[in-house]
C-alpha cells in the first residue's frame, strides 16, 4: 500500500507533504490531478525502515529537510534530472551506499548526509558549484567524492577526513 498525500503550490504545481505506506520499493508520482509535483516536502519518509529504493520524478526540483532521515533500509534512490534544491538533513541518517548527485544541483547544503554510515561514493554532476561545511558529517565509510574542478570543497565537509577526490 502506497498513499500520498498532497498540497498545491502557488504555481499550479504540488508538493508531496505525507506518505502512509509499507513498501519497500517507493515510486513517486509524476503528478496529481493537473499539476506536477515539484517539491518533496520535510520528513516526508522518516522512519520508514522498510523502503529500500525510491525512485523520484524528474518533475521534482526541490527536496525539503528530513525526508530519509532513519531510512536504514534504503540502498538505491534515483534522484531526479530537474533537481535543484536540496535542504540541509535531507539524507540524514539513511542507508543509501553510492549516490549520484544530477547536473541541475548547485550546492551539496550542510549536514545533507548526516551519518551516512554505509555511504561509501558520492558523484557529484557538472553543474555543482559548493559543498558546505558538514555535508557529510559521520559518513564514516565514505571515501570517494567524484566532482569536477570548480566545486569549492569546505575544509570541513567531511570532518578531517581523507577522501579520494
Amino acid at each position: 500500500m502506497q498513499d500520498f498525500i498532497f498540497k498545491p503550490n502557488e504555481n499550479g504545481t504540488y508538493a508531496l507533504i505525507g506518505y502512509e505506506g509499507d513498501e519497500a520499493e517507493v515510486r513517486i508520482p509524476e503528478s496529481y490531478g493537473s499539476g506536477v509535483i515539484t517539491v518533496l516536502g520535510d520528513k516526508l519518509f522518516s522512519g520508514h525502515s522498510e523502503i529500500t529504493s525510491v525512485t523520484i520524478p524528474d518533475t521534482v526540483t526541490d527536496m525539503g529537510e528530513f525526508i530519509f532521515d532513519g531510512c536504514l533500509n534504503l540502498r538505491h534512490i534515483q534522484l531526479p534530472s530537474r533537481l535543484e534544491c536540496l535542504w540541509g538533513y535531507t539524507f540524514v541518517r539513511c542507508g543509501i551506499e553510492e549516490i549520484v548527485l544530477p547536473d541541475k544541483l548547485v550546492t551539496v547544503p550542510p549536514f545533507a548526509f548526516k551519518d551516512c554510515k554505509k555511504l561509501r561514493k558520492v558523484v557529484c554532476g557538472s553543474g555543482l558549484k559548493k559543498i558546505y561545511s558538514w555535508a557529510f558529517s559521520g559518513c564514516d565509510n565514505l571515501d570517494e567524492l567524484v566532482h569536477g574542478d570548480d566545486v569549492e570543497l569546505s575544509s570541513r565537509a567531511f570532518e578531517q577526513k581523507e577522501l579520494n577526490t
